[in-house]
C-alpha cells in the first residue's frame, strides 16, 4: 500500500496553481487531484497524463471522481477515458 506520496512530484505545478501542491494528501483529496490531472489533457498529452494518475490511483477512482467532479473537465477527456477503460462514454456537459 502506498503510504505518503508528495503529488508536486507526480504533476505539473500550474495544474495546482491555486493551492499548496504539498499539503495535498493522495486520499483525502483525490477529489481534487484527479480531475486537475487531466484538467489540461488533450489527445497528444493524455497517455502520459493519464500514466500519472494511475500511478496512484485505480480505475474506479479515476472513473468516479470524473463523473462526479465540478471541475470543467471536457467531454473529450471523458471519451478518451471511456475508451481506455473500455466503458460506456459519458460525458459533463450536454451538447
Amino acid at each position: 500500500m502506498k503510504r505518503s506520496i508528495n503529488i508536486s512530484n507526480i504533476f505539473p505545478n500550474y495544474l495546482f496553481w491555486d493551492m499548496d501542491m504539498n499539503k495535498l494528501d493522495f486520499k483525502k483529496d483525490k477529489d481534487i487531484i484527479i480531475p486537475r490531472a487531466l484538467f489540461a489533457t488533450n489527445s497528444d498529452t493524455f497517455d502520459e497524463d493519464i500514466l500519472r494518475l494511475e500511478k496512484i490511483y485505480d480505475k474506479l477512482d479515476i472513473i468516479k471522481e470524473l463523473k462526479s467532479t465540478k471541475e470543467k473537465i471536457s467531454n473529450q477527456v471523458c471519451s478518451m477515458i471511456a475508451e481506455r477503460y473500455h466503458i460506456p462514454s459519458f460525458s459533463r456537459y450536454s451538447l
